[in-house]
Order: structure tokens, then C-alpha cells, then sequence
């Protein structure tokens, strides 16, 4: 198929490194291993910080000139055979495709869609209304997680629904890496208000009572709340944290073939394509079991998921792998295989080309 793919909070071009827009990349990378053509649809960003009217009527009339634009196009070249739109939730509606894909009949197919009934109020009632209404005409709505799915099944129950597990693309992970230090943590993740650094406090509180170990840590990660969690870890000698900053994607599979065990504990996760990286570089993880975390580590088989807001059951897990390196070892095979085998391209365009193909095409 020729797909028109759209994502809305952030286009696989963008500058800014993040868990979305590699997911982006990665599911366009997957539907053409699948052998469909992709094209990327538009660019433009509708994302809303704050519930602001102003901003969301300037990015609707953005929008609508942007779906003119395509629909000259389309009526010059010819329509897309799907519409894809990834990721749209109540920040960040795709504003675009469901309009445009009815006026020329196309069908719609929502990837990572979610709903949550507590953002119903103002502003974020509005835009959620929108998505609902896309998730409600779309053909398919590929769920990555059991939450998202339920989440908008108990708001739109006649919407059509498929589960795709998460995946990254693992070629960069095939070869056997040497092997890193066993007491060696890592992390990656932002560094921005809300979540991350709930996150990064936990992990900081959980380290610091497990200071009689010989651990260290390597952190890759910036952004706005750089020195608010550094702060966090002014507890610790200095040489037990090594701040490598933002760094490379494709520099980030050393760093974690440099050590022995994932550490992050996960709030708000939806996922997390972290875990997912780190599991097929061969390392254990350590999170908790919380949000979408339980949909990408296996506890007790490739790690260990905590308690939510047990910093000392997370400290305990910590150093259950950092003292027993015989189940540190089984753990670090299980997590790599689970991944290469289970969440890789391969899999998930196979798994897309099974969905697809439900799809009547004009």
C-alpha cells in the first residue's frame, strides 16, 4: 500500500531526540520492511503545552490550511492508499487526516492512540473529543499496550482495536557485545519536569542505600531540569556518577554494552524504548511495575519490576543483581533474547502486515 503516514506530536524529522520520534522512525521503517510505500504526510507540529484557546485556534487554522494543501496535491497525484496516524492523544489530535481521509475515502488506521477520562475538563475535554472521533472512525486502532487499549475501549467501546507489542529495530544490537561491567548501572532518559525527575529522585534515594556497594553509574540524559536532578544526587560521591549528557542514538547501544544492569524506575512511562534498548544490549533491568513498564520487561525473567514508590524494594533489586551475578547472568541472556527474538523489525512488520491486510482498500 501507498501509506500516508502523520505524526502529529512530532515528526520523525524533528530535531529532538525523544522515545516518540523514534517510534515514529521505527514503525515507518517497519511497514516498509512490510513492502508498503510510506510517504510522510506533513510536518507540521499540533502539539499544546498548555490548554491555551489562542494557541489551539492559530494551530487549527494551520491545520485546515495544510489539509488544502494536500488535498491539491492528491487531486494532482492521486490519493494515499491509508492514512497512519501515530500517537494522536489529547495534547496533540491529529487535526488532519480524519477530515481529509473522509472527504476522499481513505481509510484511517491510529497507532499509540490513548484516552484518559480525567483530562476531561476545559480545553483538554475539547481535544480529547477530537480523538475520540478519530479513534471512533478509524478502521483500525493499533494499541501497544493493554492500558491505552482499555483506556479508550471504556470511551469509544465500537472502535475497531489490534495490539502491536512494542519493538526498536535490534540490527544494531545483533552482535554479541563484549561484556560490560557487571556492577556497573545505567540510565537513559530526559531530564524534564514532572515524571523524570520523580524518577530520577527515587533512583537517587535507592542508590544512596545501597552506598556500601562497589556500583557506579553512567547517566545519559539532558534537558530544562538538568540541575534539579543533578541536586538529587549531590548525596553521592562524585565518582560513582559519570553525567555523560545528551548524546547520539546510535552512540547510546556502547554505553550500554559498557555496563551490567538498567536502572530506571518508570513513572508515567507509556513504555519506555529504553527498557526495550537496554533488555537487547544485554542487560537486566530494574523498574517499577507500574504504567506501561509491564509490557516490555518480564518480571523475574529478564529483571525485576518494584512495588510503585518502594525506593527500598528497588534498592533491594538493585542489589540482588549486583550480589548475585550467576542470576544477574541468566537474567542479561533471557532479556536479550526476549527482545531480538520477540520485539524486533522483523516481528513487528509482520505483525503490522497481519493487521493491515484486514483493511478494505479502495
Amino acid at each position: 500500500m501507498r501509506i500516508a503516514f502523520y505524526a502529529p506530536l512530532k515528526s520523525p524529522n524533528h530535531p529532538v531526540a525523544s522515545g516518540d520520534r523514534q517510534m515514529a522512525r521505527t514503525l515507518v521503517k517497519a511497514l516498509e520492511h512490510g513492502g508498503h510505500s510510506v510517504e510522510l504526510a506533513s510536518e507540521l507540529r499540533f502539539y499544546l503545552r498548555e490548554p491555551d484557546p489562542k494557541s489551539f485556534d492559530a494551530l487549527k487554522i494551520e491545520a485546515r490550511e495544510e489539509a488544502a494543501r494536500l488535498a491539491r496535491l492528491w487531486n494532482r497525484d492521486g490519493k494515499p492508499d491509508l492514512w497512519f496516524s501515530y500517537h494522536p492523544y489529547y495534547k496533540a489530535p491529529d487535526l488532519i487526516g480524519p477530515e481529509l481521509v473522509s472527504a476522499f475515502g481513505v481509510p484511517l488506521v491510529t497507532a499509540e492512540a490513548s484516552y484518559s477520562r480525567r483530562r476531561n475538563t476545559g480545553l483538554w475535554a475539547d481535544t480529547q473529543a477530537l480523538v475520540a472521533r478519530a479513534v471512533e472512525q478509524a478502521a483500525l486502532n493499533i494499541c501497544f499496550t493493554q492500558r491505552d487499549r482499555q483506556g479508550l475501549a471504556d470511551a469509544i467501546p465500537e472502535a475497531a482495536f489490534g495490539m502491536l507489542s512494542p519493538f526498536i529495530d535490534t540490527s544494531v544490537f545483533r552482535e554479541t557485545p563484549a561484556r560490560g561491567c557487571p556492577t556497573r548501572l545505567v540510565t537513559v532518559a530526559m531530564m524534564r519536569p514532572g515524571d523524570k525527575v520523580e524518577s530520577y529522585r527515587m533512583l537517587a534515594q535507592a542508590l544512596g542505600s545501597i552506598g556500601h556497594l562497589p556500583w557506579t553509574m553512567s547517566v545519559v540524559g539532558d534537558g530544562p531540569a538538568r540541575e534539579e536532578v543533578k541536586a538529587q544526587f549531590a548525596g553521592l560521591p562524585a565518582d560513582r556518577v559519570e553525567w555523560l549528557g545528551a548524546i547520539e542514538p546510535a552512540a547510546v547501544p556502547d554505553v550500554l554494552y559498557s555496563g551490567g544492569i538498567y536502572v530506571w524506575p518508570g513513572f508515567g512511562e507509556a513504555y519506555g524504548v529504553a527498557y526495550l534498548e537496554a533488555q537487547a544490549a544485554g542487560l537486566p533491568v530494574v523498574a517499577q511495575d507500574i504504567a506501561g513498564v509491564p509490557e516490555v520487561v518480564r518480571d523475574g525473567q529478564a529483571g525485576f519490576l518494584t512495588p510503585p514508590g518502594d525506593v527500598a524494594a528497588f534498592a533491594f533489586a538493585i542489589e540482588r543483581l549486583l550480589a548475585r551475578n550467576d542470576e544477574r547472568t541468566i537474567m542479561a541472556a533471557e532479556a536479550r533474547r526476549f527482545i531480538l527474538e520477540e520485539r524486533s523489525l522483523g516481528a513487528a512488520a509482520a505483525r503490522l502486515a497481519e493487521l493491515l491486510a484486514k483493511i478494505p482498500v479502495s
